[in-house]
């Protein structure tokens, strides 16, 4: 079974196509990074605008390089509906809707954290049940996995997500955009004994994550935590920094794996190509940890199709009134 898959939460319009929920025939992201550049951030009215214009193309495109047809090749269509950018989402949405009743195909409406969740299934054999940690601009969530639509959450960022952390302290420290992405490239050639930033203490949430006091010191309380070790160049305050933030996934992820018994853990979201944190998880051997390729981190069509096969093969599908969604607390889908 193919499936068209369809990315539009946030700036990424992505669509792609995945026979039996693991053979990518095609995945083709139209990156706005460009774009949104002069303001350091996502600007949603002109995400929303963007996607508007490049959608269509972008799935000929996917199609095109997939060999197939959406009539005669194509056997359903899944595209993200939560959470995201409202804006963004309801483009890809109403899109697929109207693809989906146009060639009367079935479609689904998907999770994107699940989705994430799901990204590195693409290319590995992963057991159930597993730990989850998605680590993005928007989400920190650290969750048990007992199937592909079961999924509870253990603990998540009560403030900061972890990438907005990374994007925050980049825009103030000029390092360039996309943020999260030029620190980790900048500390790799810095001191990360530089500074001894703290890390929070959180009581009885064992599994929590907090990052606006780590943004805090690194931008407002820098001197403060200053060792005397080196200078305080860019460098630097990205490599202490980077440390600091992993650091506190880490050891949020390693009290589950203790306390649950599951050494598995599956990583996703745009954070988890971080280097850093795949080194440290590489070298760790109470881990067995599972990676996206680099291209599956970021937001993509590839892992809505992919997610989208499993849920139309039990038989899910989404009523026509589905709406898109900005924010979500359960994992769950309103399947009919």
């Amino acid at each position: 079974m193919n499936i068209l898959g369809i990315e539009t939460s946030c700036d990424e319009c992505s669509v792609a196509v995945v026979a039996e929920g693991k053979t990518i025939l095609s995945n083709i992201v139209a990156s706005q990074v460009e774009r949104h550049a002069p303001w350091n951030g996502v600007v949603p009215e002109i995400a929303s605008r963007l996607h508007v214009e490049w959608i269509d193309e972008v799935t000929s495109q996917a199609l095109k390089a997939s060999g197939l047809s959406l009539e005669t090749g194509i056997n359903g269509i899944a595209v993200t509906y939560r959470p995201g950018l409202i804006g963004s989402l309801l483009v890809g949405l109403s899109y697929a809707k109207g693809l989906a009743w146009a060639a009367d195909k079935s479609w689904i409406g998907v999770d994107h954290i699940m989705a994430h969740l799901y990204a590195a299934h693409l290319e590995n054999e992963i057991a159930y049940p597993h730990l989850g940690l998605i680590v993005s601009g928007g989400h920190t969530i650290l969750c048990r996995v007992e199937s592909l639509d079961e999924v509870s959450i253990l603990g998540a960022t009560i403030d900061d997500a972890c990438g907005e952390a990374f994007d925050k302290v980049a825009k103030h420290y000029e390092m360039g955009y996309p943020g999260g992405v030029k620190l980790d490239a900048l500390a790799e050639n810095g001191d990360s004994g530089a500074f001894n930033f703290p890390q929070p203490r959180l009581g009885t949430r064992r599994y929590d994550f907090s990052y606006s006091g780590l943004k805090t010191a690194a931008i407002n309380q820098l001197e403060k935590f200053r060792t005397k070790r080196t200078e305080a160049s860019s460098t630097n305050i990205a490599a202490s920094f980077r440390k600091a933030a992993i650091d506190m996934l880490i050891s949020r992820l390693k009290l589950a794996a203790k306390d649950t018994g599951i050494n598995r853990v599956v990583f996703g979201g745009g954070v988890s190509a971080n280097r850093y944190l795949r080194r440290v998880v590489d070298e760790d051997s109470s881990l067995e940890g599972y990676f996206p390729s680099l291209d599956l981190c970021v937001d993509n069509g590839a892992m809505i199709a992919g997610l989208g096969y499993h849920l139309l093969l039990k038989g899910k599908r989404s009523p026509l009134n589905l709406n898109a969604q900005a924010r979500v607390s359960k994992f769950k889908c309103p399947y009919p």
